[in-house]
């Protein structure tokens, strides 16, 4: 990124080795306080720190390397120079002061942008408060070694501060110091690294790609690596717009670099554009068709658009070429499950436990598809191996409270299914709702009360847990509150017609007492202008 050089035209010659130069004569010339700020690369930075004194060996120099934020830059300095004899400051990462400001989203940065920040940085705050103690206090001259971005916020956020420079100069930049910024950056890390730094220090890398992409010594054979590192360092940051439009830069320049469109099609999945990713998934198989993770990867796109026999198809492409991928067994399993085939699930999900017998979620899936086949117990059995391994798998503690519950009548053994569930995702509103209809089952209709509204608190429009309240207020005669309750089910489903014949049902009860017209009229209108059938339903209770 390139400030807009228009400000400070003056200040930068247009040739980066004749502004060196005229750095060098300007710090020999220069005696007492002077503020200079020199745009360079962290590499050049540190080149230049190295050559200045060989350079101007008249001249005492010191070097502060700021490796943090700060909000106060004149406390560090009087701490710095304390008991030194100083006529140049050279000021080394002031970059780590801003980073903090800019705006956690890692879209495009443009030339010349500088509206990034979501707020003026401190630091720049200080400077320009401070400007006169730095100049009163030091009897020397500040160089500030800086990225274009900072020089740029420095302009137009810290103008008092910036107005008092002795000058703005451009380092000169080499092919090799390009090469061995680019190569450091090539190097350096991978997704998994990328994941484990902070937003200023992602900020600070994607900072230091997109200038070096800018760079005139910049050879275009170079640059699909960089986009590629870049995406993937977006990716990490979750900015997944911003990491397919840095994928496609790269493809521009290497149309067969398969990485860069395996990266793009798992970002497209993430943003549920699962007919692009299959797109990228299939550019990959044209460029390399034993891509075993490119076939699993389309298979899990095709299955989030609900084309299981597609996605089967996909699986068993990875399997082909890696027969022992048991996590081609596990997809596949769940394939064939959604498409209702569940022996053939329940085989490959066994196939997935002959390979890798400690594989929780194979045996949860494989209870899920005993169960859904009737074989209850084996269920029960299967997750139970599940919870062997992984005691803390909410998620099978809840499938076999909810397996217990409506399918073994074993209420009491399904509610500390669902407590165990609850203890590990307080906030799961499905078991909340799971344990109120065992309560209630067991005619424990208050506690099943307390357990819907819990599911409530979480999910206010979850409409299983107000018909259930419905049941449970209407067990223990409150007839009004039943009514509101299965109300707000209609609100949400507006076509549940057991809730309208519920409502009918109860209006019934409640106005008896008041002659069968006005109680079919009020029936009628709420109870039977769904389904015909409820009609006979409600004249049954009438007679």
């Amino acid at each position: 990124m390139n400030p807009n050089l228009s400000d400070w035209d003056d200040d930068l010659p247009p040739e980066p080795e004749e502004a060196y130069q005229d750095l060098l004569r300007a710090l020999k010339r220069k005696s007492g306080f002077g503020l200079f700020f020199v745009q360079c690369t962290p590499g050049e930075a540190d080149n230049f720190i190295v050559k200045l004194p060989q350079e101007i060996p008249q001249k005492k120099i010191a070097v502060l390397r700021l490796v943090e934020a700060i909000d106060n830059l004149y406390q560090p300095v009087v701490e710095f120079i304390k008991g030194k004899e100083i006529d140049i400051l050279l000021i080394k990462g002031l970059e780590y002061s801003l980073y903090k400001y800019e705006k956690r989203s890692f879209g495009e940065i443009t030339e010349g942008q500088f509206g990034n920040l979501t707020s003026v940085p401190h630091i720049l705050n200080h400077l320009n408060q401070q400007r006169e103690r730095f100049r009163d206090d030091f009897s020397f001259c500040f160089v500030f070694l800086l990225r274009s971005f900072s020089i740029n916020y420095l302009i137009h956020r810290a103008p008092d501060f910036f107005d008092w420079r002795s000058g703005v100069f451009e380092l000169p930049t080499t092919p090799e110091v390009v090469e061995q910024e680019s190569t450091r950056l090539l190097l350096e890390g991978d997704y998994e690294e990328y994941l484990k730094l902070s937003p200023e220090q992602k900020i600070e890398k994607v900072l230091e790609i997109q200038d070096l992409l800018t760079e005139k010594h910049q050879p275009d054979n170079q640059k699909p690596r960089l986009l590629f590192k870049l995406g993937n360092l977006l990716y990490a940051a979750n900015e997944y717009e911003a990491a397919i439009a840095s994928y496609d830069q790269a493809l521009k320049f290497k149309p067969d670099l398969h990485q860069a469109w395996n990266n793009r099609g798992i970002a497209l999945r993430n943003l549920e554009r699962n007919e692009e990713a299959i797109a990228s998934f299939d550019k990959v198989l044209e460029i390399k068709p034993d891509d075993h993770q490119a076939w699993s990867k389309r298979g899990i796109a095709l299955g989030n658009l609900g084309h299981h026999e597609e996605a089967i198809a996909s699986f068993d492409k990875v399997l082909g070429i890696k027969p022992d991928d048991h996590q081609a067994w596990g997809k596949r399993g769940i394939a064939l499950g959604n498409l209702g085939h569940h022996e053939e699930a329940i085989a490959s999900f066994d196939k997935v436990l002959k390979i890798k017998p400690d594989d929780h979620q194979a045996w949860g899936n494989r209870g899920i598809a005993l169960g859904n086949l009737g074989h209850h117990e084996e269920a029960i059995a299967s997750y139970d191996q599940a919870l062997t391994i992984e005691p803390d798998n909410y998620v099978a503690w809840n499938n076999r409270g909810s397996l217990l519950c409506d399918d073994l009548q074993r209420h009491e053994e399904a509610i500390a299914s669902f407590e165990q569930a609850l203890k590990l995702k307080p906030d799961d509103y499905e078991a909340w709702n799971g344990k109120g209809n065992a309560l209630f089952n067991l005619g424990r209709n208050e506690e099943a009360i307390a357990s819907f509204d819990e599911a409530l608190k979480i999910q206010p429009d979850y409409h299983h847990a107000w018909k259930n309240r419905g049941y449970a207020l209407y067990g223990l005669l409150r007839y009004n509150e039943a009514f509101a309750s299965f109300d707000k089910v209609l609100k949400i489903q507006p076509n549940d017609y057991q809730c309208w014949n519920n409502q009918g049902y109860l209006l019934l009860k409640k106005y008896s007492s008041e002659g069968m017209i006005p109680i079919y009229e009020k029936a009628l209108e709420i109870g039977f202008i769904f389904q015909d059938s409820l009609n006979k339903k409600i004249l049954y209770y009438l007679t």
